[in-house]
């Protein structure tokens, strides 16, 4: 096994007792970009004949792994572009606050992107300015999205580890297309400062990781209060590795019966159940239950996300930053700018976002909406009274064909049916390997816990992984 196929944890434990170094990862890591990344392309604006080399002399804590991170999130100096040509050459003046987290660990930000939707719009990848990502268990199908650059970066080992971000499950849906793991934290969890908005109350950055350890270690790093963002919240952040016990004996598992319905491939629905069947033998009491509002999760969420990205994307109109095209007047560049500038999705859910927003309609969808949300956290908060954690599907179907979806939005919509509930109500959610399809694609787990229960979901996905073989396939390229 070459060394950019093993986990992060494995890496850190032979960097430290000196078995490698860092430079040899980098050529390792090397040969298997200039070797995969021209059929994958996770990466956007990569010069393969210019990658990076380790510094043989960093020695921080993490041993200076090499960290691939998603372009919506702010790294000085280097292009963060949110794969749209609205931000083209936009090259941020600060870290995020993760980045500077990470860099403080030791970690190395690795010089370029991962490839995403613009602006985080989409399910596939494949409305990014750069072009689609391919799913590396079969090119010819998607990653997910919006985070399929760094999904699809772990899985075929052009990434040790990588961060991505989830407004209704853009971290979870392409970990369940790739065959990696995917952490939605606690909203509020991690800090959304430097992140290039989407929509600002469902918004949250998480790990893509080879297996859940890596997983618990990423998020520890990341997450804690940051007086830059008025939406975190000051906990003590716990040691999430100590709750890798792998044991789950007598936890009360709920199985939400509104996720089992018409619209489950039947194929994904047997091995979602072979999955549980293994939990029950693990010791943990599975009980169905009712999240009685499932059904109006996806048009609230596509009311509240499309006016908060209305909102959001407001200043990207030629002035301060990115693409300014051409224009004889001020009215003329605005116009011009944004029409060039934005690619269909985002013009689509801008446009949608406005008229929810707008005079007359404020109250009858936007207000309803943030109504019906309530309702849909209320339903979680009744659960979580008797359940420790929920299981479920992460997507009702494996990956599917590049093209197959992009003529009919509402059907992409609904690739994320399951995942869109969970940033509704702020909860952390994690999606991890559970089986494959007849066709070799990879179909994922997703557990979900109460607020800042991050551990819980460690314990579960870690207890049901070291109990399983899925997590050690590796796309073949």
């Amino acid at each position: 096994m070459e060394l950019n196929q093993l986990t992060a944890h494995e890496l850190l434990d032979k960097l430290k007792s000196k078995q490698i170094t860092v430079s040899a990862l980098e050529s390792a890591l090397g040969a298997c970009l200039r070797k995969n990344e021209p059929q994958v392309k996770a990466y956007v604006r990569m010069d393969l004949n210019a990658l990076p080399t380790a510094n043989s002399q960093s020695q921080a804590e993490i041993g200076g792994l090499p960290i691939t991170i998603k372009d919506n999130i702010c790294t000085l100096g280097l292009l963060t572009e949110c794969c749209s040509k609205i931000l083209e050459n936009f090259r941020p003046p600060y870290d995020a606050t993760v980045i500077t987290k990470l860099k403080a660990a030791g970690l190395r930000i690795f010089p370029f992107k991962a490839n995403m939707d613009e602006f985080a719009f989409g399910s596939s990848t494949e409305n990014s300015f750069f072009g689609p990502t391919r799913n590396p268990w079969n090119l010819d199908t998607v990653p997910g999205g919006s985070s399929g650059g760094s999904a699809a970066a772990v899985a075929s080992d052009e990434a040790i580890w990588a961060l991505g971000s989830d407004t209704g499950g853009s971290i979870r849906q392409p970990a369940s297309f790739c065959g990696v793991v995917g952490l939605k934290p606690t909203y509020g969890r991690v800090s959304r400062y430097g992140l290039i908005a989407f929509a600002s109350s469902l918004d949250q950055i998480g790990p893509l990781t080879k297996d859940v350890k890596d997983a618990a270690i990423l998020t520890q790093i990341i997450s804690g209060y940051d007086a830059k963002d008025s939406t975190s919240i000051n906990l003590a952040v716990p040691d999430y590795t100590q709750s890798l016990t792998g044991d789950i004996r007598n936890l009360k598992i709920g199985i939400p019966k509104e996720y089992f319905v018409a619209g489950l491939d039947p194929e994904i629905k047997s091995i979602i159940e072979e999955a549980i069947n293994k939990l029950t033998n693990l010791g943990a009491k599975i009980q169905n239950i009712s999240l009685p509002h499932t059904d109006y999760a996806v048009p609230v969420y596509y009311i509240i996300a499309t006016a908060e990205a209305s909102s959001n994307l407001a200043r990207f109109d030629g002035v301060q930053f990115g693409f300014r095209a051409p224009a004889d007047n001020l009215l003329q560049m605005y116009k011009k700018t944004r029409a060039e500038g934005f690619g269909a999705e985002a013009k689509r859910r801008i446009i949608l976002g406005t008229f929810a927003l707008s005079h007359g309609y404020y109250d009858a969808y936007y207000l309803r909406a943030l109504k019906v949300r309530t309702l849909i956290k209320q339903d979680f908060d009744r659960v979580f009274k008797d359940y420790d954690c929920i299981v479920c599907p992460t997507s009702p179907t494996a990956a599917f064909k590049i093209g197959e979806r992009t003529a009919d939005p509402l059907k992409m919509y609904l690739s994320d049916i399951y995942t869109i509930s969970a940033n509704l109500a702020g909860l952390p959610a994690i999606s991890i390997p559970c089986g494959f399809t007849k066709k070799g694609l990879p179909v994922g787990l997703q557990i979900m816990a109460k607020p800042f229960n991050e551990e819980l979901l460690f314990r579960v996905a870690h207890t049901f992984e070291q109990h399983t073989e899925w997590h050690k396939r590796r796309a073949q390229l």
